[in-house]
């Protein structure tokens, strides 16, 4: 077996730039450093990289969401199950956070505040929310060491194809100085067949792939990504949910909240992105 090599910084910047990563773009970013590193001075060295990728006109941005549990706080509420490099990000100087209490987002850069500016609670990940805003200010989409399955921007595709599922979870926020628990309902459900995008992408050349660190990545541009994917929910809405066979309690969790006497010839939005 052969040896995990540590990468250097100017190995992983020029990795990022010949997997296509523009200087002066908006880059959303999902990152397993697992699979990245080890690298120089390791995560830091992993966000130093990005920021040279994309240079100093460039944005940066990262999930930071999380569980709803507890009242959100933008400067103090860590992410839940976002990742070392998220978690080291959001903390960092001069980064900007969204305040969705579940679904926030974190940003740096000439456009952080536009990405971070206040959004609806319903849909988190809506065409007025940070992903949504990446792919109206025609950003680029990198999976580092992931794939489509962690990728937000295609929740943003399921609400603009108007999907007839909804999951509803309860949050802690606080109205009228007093806290409170309401639900948020979510478009939600295990994620898993996200997975199909790499096909689909794939198919029609709009995703590039490479080696960054140890990871395999993907890049793709939102706005290409997007076209695609609301093209395949005109054929199938609901693409993105495991067959009822498959025993998966998220999906037919998803399943079970859609409308009775849906149509799925009609349903489908065809809004301009």
């Amino acid at each position: 077996m052969d040896a995990v090599r540590t990468s250097t910084l100017r190995q992983v910047t020029n990795q990022l730039q010949q997997l296509g990563v523009r200087v002066g773009g908006v880059l959303l970013v999902h990152t397993s450093f697992r699979a990245v590193g080890p690298m120089d001075e390791g995560p830091r060295g992993l966000l130093k990289a990005l920021r040279l990728a994309v240079g100093a006109a460039g944005t940066i941005v990262m999930p930071t969401m999380t569980d709803g549990e507890s009242l959100f706080s933008p400067e103090a509420t860590p992410p839940v199950g976002m990742g070392i490099t998220a978690d080291l990000f959001w903390r960092s100087p001069g980064v900007l956070r969204s305040g969705h209490p579940t679904g926030s987002f974190a940003a740096q850069g000439p456009l952080a505040r536009v990405v971070c500016a206040p959004q609806p609670l319903c849909p988190p990940h809506g065409l007025d929310s940070p992903p949504g805003r990446v792919l109206a200010l025609g950003g680029q989409v990198l999976l580092l060491g992931v794939g489509h399955s962690e990728s937000t921007i295609l929740h943003v595709a399921e609400a603009l194809a108007d999907v007839p599922y909804r999951v509803s979870y309860p949050c802690k926020v606080e109205m009228n100085g007093c806290e409170t628990i309401i639900d948020i309902p979510e478009i939600d459900h295990c994620c898993r067949c996200f997975a199909r995008v790499d096909d689909w992408l794939r198919e029609r050349s709009l995703q590039s792939e490479g080696v960054v660190g140890n990871a395999h990545a993907r890049l793709i541009s939102a706005t290409e990504a997007m076209q695609e994917v609301l093209r395949r929910m005109q054929e199938d809405q609901l693409a993105f949910l495991c067959a009822p066979t498959m025993g998966c309690s998220e999906c037919d969790r998803a399943r079970a909240s859609i409308p009775a006497g849906w149509n799925p010839g009609n349903s489908v939005h065809r809004q301009q992105i």
